[in-house]
């Protein structure tokens, strides 16, 4: 009896391609469909199993469905005078009824039943143009991120603080602090007027008690805007660094 014909179809159907450089963990998929109206189970097969690591290995494909295989080559020292042996090969097999135990069912199948495809590994080290478009991918990604970014970061704050009812309280109270400041200046202001013009008045002892009064009154209140002012300005700090953070 002569040996089945593999019923998968392979994508590659000859060779598994890397691309290099391999200093890195390099991956490549196959593909394999089952055009068939029958289950079949696939296993994947290397010569170099310690180079590879094959995702899903085995598994059973439906009829009509693909199923994708990831093989990942770890970093090794590239020779380009080496030429790969590298081998791999899909073995498949129509699944019974049930399958319960896939190594069981591999162990027990008889080589007739069995199909396979071989595929043989080849390395390629990318080309200068492939390096340049590589860079220039890199650079223009972070741009084309901050260009999409800065318009939106631009609109947001600008359009929130004229629609915010707490900010528009802020502002309020801001304007109603520095009225009060701007009255208790001016005050301070007519007061030290008033305390020139008396000490430039004739002396009596009537007059000498109300200066003296009066100059009490103009040291009290000339400290008091002083204290306002600070005040003042730690609230407007307050409420500013509130709305901001």
């Amino acid at each position: 009896m002569s040996k089945l014909d593999q019923i998968l179809v392979l994508d590659p159907p000859v060779d598994l391609k890397f691309k290099g450089p391999f200093t890195d963990v390099v991956t490549t998929n196959l593909k394999l469909k089952n055009p068939s109206d029958k289950r079949v189970c696939f296993k994947v097969k290397t010569t170099a199993p310690r180079r590879y690591c094959v995702r899903p290995n085995s598994g059973v494909i439906d009829p009509g469905a693909t199923v994708n295989i990831s093989v990942m080559l770890q970093p090794f020292d590239y020779d380009p005078n080496e030429k790969s042996k590298h081998k791999f090969m899909v073995q498949t097999i129509f699944a019974p009824s049930a399958v319960s135990d896939m190594d069981a069912l591999w162990k027990d199948a008889k080589p007739d039943d069995l199909m396979d495809s071989k595929l043989r590994c080849v390395f390629e080290l990318p080309s200068e143009n492939d390096k340049v478009n590589d860079v220039e991918a890199t650079k223009a990604a972070p741009v084309m991120n901050s260009v999409k970014a800065d318009p939106t970061a631009a609109s947001v704050p600008a359009a929130a603080p004229q629609d915010d009812p707490e900010m528009k309280k802020v502002q309020e109270k801001c304007k109603r602090l520095q009225s009060d400041m701007n009255k208790l200046v001016e005050e301070n202001r007519q007061l030290k007027d008033d305390g020139v013009r008396m000490r430039k008045a004739p002396r009596s002892d009537h007059m000498t008690t109300n200066s003296t009064s009066l100059l009490g009154r103009e040291a009290t209140t000339a400290s008091l805007p002083s204290l306002l002012v600070v005040i003042a300005a730690i609230f407007i700090g307050f409420f500013l660094g509130k709305f901001i953070l």
